[in-house]
């Protein structure tokens, strides 16, 4: 009963939204009014199929299209570059000066941090604490952590493309946790028949995301304004599919397996599997490059990156780590240049050139790290995650 009045309320709240134009602040500091099939005074073209209250896209064929590089918007570009890492295993994040590659500064923060995930509105950084069961916001002014927020197990955090809600992945509870997206008040619990919820990410027009469930070998497709699951498809049995990303034209999510060493292709709309890429062991991480055409793919079990040439759908090169490693999560610079990846068994962060792949650095961190984050980057506003930005 509780939840068919939590779909009802939503409903509601979308058919009000559709009733008019709303008004939206930006990453870029710029406020945007949009209407069905409008043009902004950005450039950007709202439509009518759009999730009310998300900013219009840049370029419909291009989904990052606000992410070229050093296109920082006006919250960000004052920020001073850097790069933090939460060390799961040793309960702190380590922050690492990327002109330099050396650690700058260490702070504790709570259990098991999993993710450094930028907010919405691009002025937070939040330590999700899996074990912890808190959040540790960090103000990327200063670098400095703050109180922690009490979320029950934050294993990663994403936003929806309005900028609303929080979505907290409770992965050991089998949750999707719809929060507000600044007090981090919960809204709307929804159950999912979903082992191991990790990765997700959303559809061009924002309304419904892709979500991975790692020890259930498939992916979940659930409505955004509704927050419902819709769907479920399967990939491989006995699969762990891992990060998911999106194609920059919208027509594609991309879903890392890192037991099928490779790479998944799902058509979001009607959910089915259009192949797989065999890309390395362990792939974990996925990434789009700043130009839109290429995506890194982390492969952790055998110390590579497989980049995936995005408009033929097949391997464009592989890079091997010199001696080996374990690259995990992690972005890209906001010049484009260098590709950060945590080596979550080898207590290291790697810079890779992305001109051609070269390792630039070897940083040794604390033990475990996983998801982390450069920041600042380009893009207008924040979906979460270790940073995917629009």
């Amino acid at each position: 009963m509780r939840r068919m009045a939590a779909v009802a309320a939503a409903l509601a709240m979308l058919a009000a939204a559709c009733s008019g134009g709303s008004t939206h602040k930006v990453g870029s500091g710029r406020t945007t009014t949009s209407q069905s099939g409008s043009t902004t005074s950005t450039g950007a073209t709202s439509r009518a199929g759009d999730l009310p209250g998300m900013p219009p896209l840049l370029d419909p064929n291009d989904i990052y299209a606000a992410d070229r590089p050093g296109q920082l918007s006006s919250e960000v570009k004052d920020f001073r570059s850097l790069v933090y890492v939460p060390n799961s295993e040793s309960n702190t994040v380590d922050v690492i000066d990327p002109a330099t590659f050396k650690v700058i500064d260490h702070f504790p923060v709570g259990k098991q941090p999993q993710h450094l995930v930028p907010s919405y509105d691009l002025k937070t950084l939040y330590a999700t604490n899996d074990l912890g069961n808190t959040l540790t916001p960090i103000d990327p002014r200063t670098g400095k952590p703050g109180r922690t927020i009490p979320v029950e197990d934050p294993y990663n955090m994403y936003f929806t493309p309005d900028g609303r809600f929080a979505i907290v992945v409770a992965e050991r509870m089998k949750r999707l946790d719809f929060r507000d997206a600044h007090t981090m008040e919960l809204k709307h619990s929804l159950p999912v028949p979903c082992s191991g919820v990790d990765h997700m990410d959303f559809s061009a027009d924002g309304r419904y995301l892709i979500a991975s469930c790692e020890f259930a070998g498939a992916v979940l497709k659930v409505d955004v304004a509704t927050q419902t699951v819709v769907g479920r498809l399967p990939l491989r049995n006995g699969g762990q599919p891992q990060d998911v990303k999106t194609s920059p034209d919208g027509k594609v999510f991309y879903v890392a397996d890192q037991v099928a060493g490779g790479v998944f292709m799902v058509d979001g709309e009607s959910l089915t599997s259009l192949g797989f890429i065999a890309t390395g062991k362990g792939a974990h991480g996925l990434y789009v490059s700043r130009d839109s055409k290429f995506m890194y793919v982390s492969n952790r079990r055998e110390g590579s990156v497989t980049l995936i040439d995005l408009a033929t759908r097949s391997i464009s090169t592989t890079w091997h780590i010199p001696g080996g490693g374990s690259p995990d999560m992690g972005g890209v610079s906001a010049d484009g240049k260098v590709l950060w990846l945590s080596g979550r068994y080898n207590s290291v962060v790697y810079a890779i050139d992305t001109a051609n792949g070269n390792l630039l650095a070897r940083i040794p961190v604390g033990h475990g790290p996983h998801g982390l984050c450069v920041y600042p980057q380009p893009g207008r506003y924040s979906l979460g995650h270790t940073g995917v930005f629009r």
